[in-house]
């Protein structure tokens, strides 16, 4: 039987392999959620992010276990707003808010 990779494994092995791409990737996403209002995709990249990082030490450090963040950064996750708070400053980044680029709403 053949083990196929999903895009989640490919894309934590090209963020592993390249971190200087992270920063770019999270701001294009949240600028897409920012759009779209997508919360499945914000959580999805959010959770790919956690997985580059080590999905255990960031529990720690964000007081959930293993299995809660992976929950709460699942398609079906509805995570509180200090919940995404303490887990983008677990990846090393803080929630602020920006002035919304109308250029963008065009595309």
């Amino acid at each position: 039987m053949t083990n196929y990779r999903t895009l989640d494994d490919v894309t934590v092995e090209y963020f592993t392999q390249h971190p200087e791409e992270i920063d770019n990737f999270l701001n294009e996403t949240f600028a897409d959620y920012a759009l779209d209002g997508d919360s499945a995709v914000l959580l999805s990249a959010l959770r790919i992010i956690a997985r580059v990082k080590g999905i255990s030490a960031m529990a720690e450090q964000v007081g959930m276990t293993r299995q809660g963040l992976q929950k709460a950064l699942s398609a079906r996750g509805n995570p509180r707003l200090d919940n995404i708070n303490a887990i983008m400053r677990a990846m090393g980044y803080q929630l602020m808010p920006m002035p919304y680029r109308l250029e963008s709403a065009a595309v």
